[in-house]
């Protein structure tokens, strides 16, 4: 059976320990000013928001069906039957169309790296694969992040929100949208708040694109359909780099600054 992560805002008391631990299982630094950091980025793999007094966590939903997957020509990415999406850095040839292809924005890429990679919670497969919970499960100290069989936390999510209606709402978020993922959340507010899209369909992004394609006659020429595929991503990718580009040429003058400085 596949693995889930059910996380609940409502018992989040917005500690960070799931930040500090994922930071820890994944060898990246984790200080206070990243602590303060409220945006996933290629050192930052979850992070927790705070709205008033209202927490919600954010990370990679690994998609039951990814789209990520589906569009990386080499395989770099890939969903595993226990539940995480992997990622093979050593296949990785940088196209970063995964990063355009996501419906929750979650790939980085590592900018400022000569020998850049494509950063994000693999919802840790080593830890899942010797039949522990995840290092952030593991860590919350109030049980908000839950790890365990993901038919049997959609049972208990399901219980939840019939016990406390006036606490939830009814909806468990990564059940069906975009086919269903292996994160699931819970919330008391509307989780376009914390920037989660409403709009998403219950179907997996690449059946979608599979019956575009598919109804296409066969009379008319491909050529231009992929082509227009081919120009979509790469606009795409150039949005994305723009949105990401001057928060790294930032934190590129700021490290050249304190060489400098040095």
């Amino acid at each position: 059976m596949s693995k889930a992560l059910l996380y609940d805002a409502t018992l989040c008391i917005g500690c960070k320990a799931c930040e500090q631990a994922c930071a820890d299982h994944n060898k990246l630094p984790y200080t206070t000013a990243i602590g303060a950091e409220e945006k996933q980025s290629d050192h930052k793999y979850t992070v927790v928001l705070t709205k008033g007094e209202h927490f919600m966590r954010r990370l990679c939903m690994n998609c039951l069906d990814p789209a990520c997957a589906s569009v990386c020509p080499v395989g770099a990415l890939r969903k595993t039957s226990a539940g995480p999406v992997i990622y093979e850095e050593g296949r990785c040839m940088g196209c970063r169309y995964c990063m355009a292809a996501c419906p929750f924005g979650v790939p980085k890429y590592e900018w400022g790296k000569v020998l850049p990679r494509v950063r994000k919670c693999t919802m840790c497969p080593d830890r899942v694969a010797a039949g522990q919970p995840t290092a952030c499960a593991e860590a919350c100290p109030t049980g908000a992040t839950k790890f365990g069989e993901r038919d049997e936390l959609i049972a208990e999510a399901r219980q939840r929100i019939h016990d406390n209606p006036e606490k939830y709402l009814d909806h468990i978020y990564g059940l069906t949208e975009v086919g269903g993922t292996s994160v699931l959340l819970l919330s008391g507010v509307a989780f376009e708040q914390f920037g989660y899209r409403a709009e998403l369909p219950g179907d997996p992004l690449p059946m979608l694109t599979y019956r575009v394609l598919s109804r296409i006659p066969d009379i008319i020429p491909l050529g231009g359909v992929l082509l227009g595929g081919v120009w979509w991503i790469t606009h795409r990718r150039k949005e994305v780099a723009a949105a990401e580009g001057p928060r790294n040429n930032a934190q590129n003058g700021t490290s050249k600054r304190r060489r400098d400085e040095e």
